[in-house]
């Protein structure tokens, strides 16, 4: 038996997210599909994380077991061949029988891309969240650094469904190992920058919870527009409740862009 380790790249926008669904299109699904094509066998591999329907990954990680001894380079070529084009497996190695795509993760790096330009492009529309309406910056790059350190990011986490399933896939990184489910984690880096006619913010924690990065965009969104202000970031981690932060902003802005073990 092998443990191989592979590192995708894909365009979220005409999935239904990562996790395999009935009659829905996804990413793990036409990943299974391939292998399975490949080696003849009957595999669900496992990602770092579970993006959403519409989210992008440039370095989504994925595990597998498989008792074929077909060599790695010859399983990216062919892997390459079977999937669609906006799934690319950009790199297949061996890796220790313990390694885990998911439970190994140490943390994870997101991207969110706001295009603030008055007109977007057609062909950056499906992967910027286009607002081309008044916001000081600004005030969202100082209030950026707010968010670093341990918190408990309830109010800023979607529930999810399947959060009680015992062996299920993960949210955008819930944290399974934990006998009590908890939404406290730790943000290393958080940050808005401007790039040309982009608003960038770019998030390293140990771990996501389901839609938190896009509701912490859709957070800072309010304190651009001023109906919200620095010192309510505070507020809204301690009040531990949905209804306090902001709107959910929207997929196709947001890249899982990095993993760390």
């Amino acid at each position: 038996m092998r443990n191989l380790k592979l590192i995708l790249s894909y365009d979220g926008t005409d999935f239904a997210g990562w996790q395999v669904q009935p009659e829905a299109s996804t990413v793990q699904g036409a990943l299974a599909s391939a292998i399975g094509r490949l080696t003849g066998e009957k595999v669900l591999p496992q990602g770092s994380g579970r993006t959403d329907a519409g989210v992008h990954a440039l370095a989504q990680v994925v595990t597998f077991v498989t008792e074929s001894s077909v060599p790695t380079a010859n399983f990216l070529k062919a892997l390459n061949d079977l999937l669609p084009p906006s799934i690319r497996v950009l790199q297949v190695e061996d890796v220790p029988p313990d390694f885990h795509a998911r439970h190994s993760a140490h943390g994870k790096t997101y991207r969110y891309r706001i295009y603030r330009g008055a007109i977007c492009p057609p062909f950056l529309a499906r992967y910027v969240w286009h607002y081309p309406f008044p916001l000081d910056e600004s005030v969202m790059v100082r209030a950026a650094g707010l968010l670093e350190g341990e918190h408990d990011f309830t109010s800023f986490a979607a529930v999810d469904p399947e959060r009680g399933r015992k062996d299920k896939d993960q949210d955008q990184d819930e944290d399974a190992r934990a006998s009590a489910p908890s939404n406290v984690r730790i943000i290393f880096h958080s940050a808005w920058e401007l790039q040309a006619d982009e608003l960038i913010y770019t998030v390293k924690g140990s771990g996501f919870l389901h839609h938190m990065v896009r509701n912490l965009v859709g957070t800072f969104i309010l304190l651009g527009k001023g109906t919200l202000g620095a010192h309510d970031l505070q507020r809204i981690l301690q009040a531990r409740d949905r209804s306090a932060a902001g709107a959910t902003a929207p997929a196709g802005g947001l890249y899982l862009v990095d993993v760390e073990y």
